[in-house]
């Protein structure tokens, strides 16, 4: 194996939750080291519109339509991948949604929504897309965790906790179940990084939330994306069951 970075031409890779923020931004760190890129979300006209700009920068980039919080749903992920790739090398599963609601005030409904999209919607992506990954030569899974939940804890935010904890639990023993076959599965815990949503707080607060960071900044979705590619990369072969924190320090302080 060459000690250079490993080339990423003609990997075949397939994002959940692509159409925006961390997802997007995944997808195109990929798109832009030259491989292959199946996006999906549930909004097939905003996906078709972010197909269609990463293919503008010279992306080889399809999408498909569909929704992992559902057994159909992920079954149609893994036809997918095999109708427009013709195999997987790389599942980033990324998707998740992170409502607010005060413990006291939740639903079940709440609750369901969260684990059926952030729990169920990864195990069930992996496990459609096992057969696949373990045909490739090079089979990586990348989770998108969080440090919420593993690491921290935020009020309002109890159920998305506890689905990106049970993320790092159903990691470990994926890792086990899919060694044998040559799939490695990790995780990346991203801090507190600039997407959409975060923009609508304002610049003040926003400039508050970069202070507490060490490195006196907020995440961007390349950061993300960089973590992601080493994962996938052919030097982290030997890395699986792991989570890796790209949070600028955000979790060092004691106070």
């Amino acid at each position: 194996m060459s000690t250079s970075f490993s080339s990423f031409d003609g990997v075949r890779v397939a994002v959940t939750g692509a159409s925006r923020g961390i997802g997007l931004g995944i997808a195109r760190g990929f798109a832009r080291a030259g491989a292959r890129v199946l996006l999906t979300a549930r909004g097939e006209q905003h996906l078709a519109e972010v197909a269609h700009a990463l293919r503008a920068e010279g992306g080889d980039v399809q999408h498909a339509a569909l929704d992992v919080s559902t057994g159909a749903g992920c079954a149609a992920l893994a036809a997918a991948v095999a109708d427009q790739l013709g195999g997987l090398d790389v599942l980033c599963a990324n998707a998740g949604i992170f409502p607010k609601a005060e413990l006291t005030a939740m639903t079940e409904a709440d609750l369901d929504e969260v684990l059926s999209v952030n729990v169920k919607g990864t195990v069930l992506a992996v496990a459609a897309c096992a057969p696949l990954l373990s045909a490739s030569p090079r089979g990586r899974v990348v989770l998108t965790s969080s440090i919420t939940g593993p690491i921290t804890g935020d009020a309002g935010w109890s159920h998305y906790g506890a689905s990106k904890a049970a993320q790092l639990g159903f990691m470990r023993t994926a890792a086990i179940e899919l060694a044998p076959h040559g799939v490695t599965v990790n995780a990346v815990l991203p801090g507190n990084v600039l997407t959409e949503g975060l923009h609508e707080l304002g610049a003040e607060y926003l400039q508050t939330m970069a202070d507490a960071v060490p490195l006196g900044r907020l995440g961007t979705v390349d950061d993300i994306a960089a973590a992601a590619l080493f994962f996938a990369s052919e030097q982290a072969g030997y890395v699986t069951g792991q989570s890796l924190v790209v949070d600028g320090g955000q979790v060092l302080p004691e106070g």
